[in-house]
């Protein structure tokens, strides 16, 4: 038996519909990431299953109990902000302790309690600093063990760390998701980030104007795109209309074809090619943008603009905007992809 289940829930604020009969089913200890464009209702969903919104129809089950209409305090439920909503004339210790004082804890068992979590999150030293006194990711992670410390089933994550620089961001999700593994918590984490979601969760639910439209494992959506918006949102799809397929491709097609940019070559003199690799075809280069250890090429092929990443190798290889290239594309990669449910 899944260890949570939502079935056909519905949250209207006023004449306005966020999202309407949800359903879907979480495993005991899955990590599973809300992901899509802002308004698209993976706040609000999280917020509801919180019980910091109530809904106007529908069901959540957790581990067998109907907690649709208990006070969001008595749900087990751990929740993080984008804000992280720290108690500013407390201490570090004193804001993760606060949800155990509620629970009338002895102070013995507190501090106890309050020690495991600060090791767990790496706050040694800290535990004596307010929250001016630290920085964003520390700030943040305070917040983290402010809500493992009353050991929740289920951990929710609302955008924590869309406020904190790169390398910080990076650091803390392997944190926390190494942490989440070691606990075997279920958690629901809300980002707009692809690459977040690709790297931390066991699945995704991508949403759409209130809809999950596609759920699955990363690999999976990654790949396998149900529609013209997934193949859009994940990984720069080039999204190539049919009459255009069958001249580029060769391809009898009766619908748009989406091909991610990575599965486009650049043909080297003198390379054999499969069996699945297309004939050449002549672009012209219209732009380029170096990514790091990518470079994101837009190239004209017969009036059709493709984005075509290749790895940046060395400087010398770079090629200048005006020039050609023959591009070879993967038949196998080509996914042909139903219009957007309007």
């Amino acid at each position: 038996m899944s260890y949570v289940s939502v079935n056909q829930l519905t949250k209207r604020f006023g004449s306005n519909t966020v999202f309407e009969d949800i359903e879907f089913t979480i495993q005991k200890g899955e990590f599973i990431t809300l992901l899509g464009p802002s308004g698209c209702g993976k706040s609000t969903l999280l917020r509801s299953l919180a019980g910091l919104n109530p809904v106007e129809g529908g069901q959540i089950i957790v581990d067998g109990v109907d907690i649709t209409h208990t006070a969001p305090q008595q749900r087990g439920i751990g929740m993080v902000f984008q804000s992280y909503a720290l108690f500013p004339n407390m201490t570090v210790a004193g804001n993760i302790a606060f949800g155990l004082k509620m629970q009338s804890l002895g102070k013995a068992e507190i501090q106890r309690e309050v020690a495991n979590v600060v090791e767990l999150v790496e706050l040694q030293g800290k535990e004596n600093h307010y929250p001016h006194q630290l920085s964003g990711g520390q700030r943040q992670r305070v917040a983290l063990a402010r809500a493992l410390v009353v050991k929740p089933r289920i951990l929710l994550l609302d955008e924590p760390l869309s406020a904190l620089d790169a390398k910080i961001r990076k650091n803390l999700r392997q944190q926390i998701r190494s942490i989440q593994k070691e606990l075997n918590l279920t958690t629901i984490f809300v980002t707009h980030d692809q690459e977040e979601a690709m790297i931390m969760s066991d699945r995704i639910f991508l949403m759409n104007k209130g809809e999950i439209v596609q759920q699955g494992a990363p690999e999976a959506i990654y790949t396998h795109p149900a529609n013209e918006f997934v193949a859009g949102f994940m990984g720069h799809y080039n999204l190539v209309a049919a009459d255009k397929a069958k001249s580029l491709f060769d391809m009898d097609v009766n619908s748009k074809v989406a091909i991610r940019p990575e599965s486009i070559y650049v043909k080297e003199q003198g390379r054999e090619c499969a069996s699945h690799i297309s004939a050449p075809r002549t672009g012209v280069i219209k732009n380029h943008q170096l990514l790091g250890n990518v470079i994101r090429y837009q190239v004209d092929v017969d009036d059709c603009e493709l984005t075509v990443d290749l790895l940046n190798r060395s400087s010398e290889r770079l090629l200048a905007t005006g020039s050609q290239l023959e591009l070879l594309f993967n038949l196998n990669e080509i996914q042909p992809v139903r219009a957007e449910n309007v």
